[in-house]
C-alpha cells in the first residue's frame, strides 16, 4: 500500500525553521535519505530512533522523490 507523505511530514516555522519533519518529532525529513545513502538500512534507522516507523521512513522518500520530480516552468 503507497504511503501518502502528506499524512506523515509537516513543516511550521517554529520547529526546525520551518524544515520539513516528520510529525510529532523534531526529526528533520533530510535525515532518513542521508542515512540511507550512508549505507544504513530501515531497520538500522527504526533501531537508532525507535520511535520512528517504516511508514514514516516510507513518506520521506516519497517526498523526496515528489521534490526530485518537481519541474520549474518558465525559468
Amino acid at each position: 500500500m503507497p504511503v501518502n507523505w502528506k499524512d506523515h511530514i509537516v513543516s511550521t516555522p517554529d520547529v526546525l525553521k520551518g524544515k520539513p519533519r516528520l510529525k510529532g518529532t523534531r526529526i528533520p525529513v533530510s535525515l532518513i535519505p542521508g542515512y540511507l545513502a550512508a549505507g544504513n538500512s530501515s531497520r538500522d534507522i527504526m533501531v537508532e530512533f525507535p520511535d520512528l516507523t517504516g511508514e514514516q521512513i516510507a513518506a520521506c522518500l516519497d517526498y523526496a522523490r515528489e521534490l526530485a520530480e518537481f519541474e520549474v516552468v518558465g525559468a
